[in-house]
């Protein structure tokens, strides 16, 4: 702990904050989303995880630029927990769903509830593999959203002839630009913390960055550093270009709306809308099941789990693709 309190103490005045998560890999000591589930998936699955490492190929990256606080053992271990857990739970409250709540004879219902728990299995897979890529693609909107004018804060720092060092110690005290704060902080804890030199840092920071213009930013600032180059010129050359993307990022933003729209009301208004009339009508005929449903079964279950799941999703693709200013 005297080491800890002496590190942070060294740290502090560059406005790095230094937590549990830089300095330990346990579980415990991991600042993430989940809470104290990651402690008991690590313990009972953290020796065999290795074997499932193959199936989560490329997640090691995306979670370091995803900003979670959290190690890739443990985040394996916490995936193959949680979906066990979940497909456990479906395969167990499905069938007995089915069988009291829409009267669902026996055999279909069991089959329903595997194939229902299969399901499961593969969501929940497929959303904590999802999880850090969609935390990555929104700090990556954040950082490109900042871009051009962290990078006009930066040509002004340059020009006043401070150095790169003490540009991203300035960047890294901003309460403006949240996003690239916290890769400049990133940057500011390389050098500071770990002793590296700032191109080093800058290399190791471009790697986990997840915007791709911030990366090719650091990027050009290492040979710019290197051959003494005029620093504020590149920078502000950066500026400049990033607000003629910016706005040529706001135009695509636009038709991408009205494809969104054009899409809610097809998929989610009026498709929707013709199921419901053709059930109303099946059931009022006295229609025989589809697949191992009744038609009342296949509208509730498009009333109560179809339509809020897709209007969910709707929100969190509208969400994604929207420009965060």
């Amino acid at each position: 702990m005297k080491i800890l309190d002496n590190l942070r103490s060294k740290i502090r005045p560059t406005g790095v904050k230094l937590d549990a998560s830089m300095t330990s890999d346990s579980p415990k000591s991991m600042d993430s989303d989940f809470g104290s589930l990651q402690s008991a998936a690590y313990q009972l699955l953290g020796e065999k995880i290795k074997h499932f490492s193959p199936v989560f190929d490329g997640l090691d990256l995306n979670l370091r630029r995803s900003g979670l606080k959290i190690s890739f053992k443990v985040y394996m271990s916490l995936t193959v927990f949680c979906t066990i857990l979940a497909s456990f739970a479906v395969l167990v409250t499905m069938p007995i769903a089915l069988l009291f709540a829409l009267n669902v004879p026996l055999l279909p219902a069991i089959l329903f509830g595997i194939g229902s728990s299969l399901l499961a299995f593969a969501f929940t897979i497929i959303g904590f593999y999802g999880y850090p890529v969609y935390r990555a693609d929104v700090i990556k909107g954040q950082i490109e959203n900042e871009l051009p004018f962290t990078a006009g804060y930066m040509a002004i720092l340059a020009s006043a002839g401070v150095s790169p060092t003490g540009i991203f110690k300035s960047l890294s005290n901003l309460n403006a630009h949240e996003a690239v704060t916290r890769q400049a902080k990133e940057i500011v804890t390389s050098v500071n913390l770990f002793g590296s030199d700032i191109i080093s840092a800058l290399k190791k920071a471009s790697i986990q960055t997840p915007s791709e213009s911030f990366r090719y930013m650091l990027q050009g600032l290492i040979p710019t550093i290197r051959s003494g180059g005029n620093l504020a010129t590149y920078l502000r050359e950066k500026s400049v270009h990033y607000l003629r993307l910016r706005k040529v990022g706001l135009k695509k933003y636009s038709d991408t709306l009205s494809m969104l729209s054009e899409f809610y009301v097809a998929v989610l208004l009026t498709g929707p809308l013709m199921l419901v009339v053709m059930l109303i009508v099946m059931a009022m005929l006295g229609g025989g099941p589809l697949w191992i449903l009744s038609p009342d079964a296949l509208l509730n279950l498009l009333t109560y789990v179809g339509m809020p799941l897709g209007a969910i999703i709707f929100l969190i693709i509208l969400d994604a693709t929207s420009p965060k200013w």
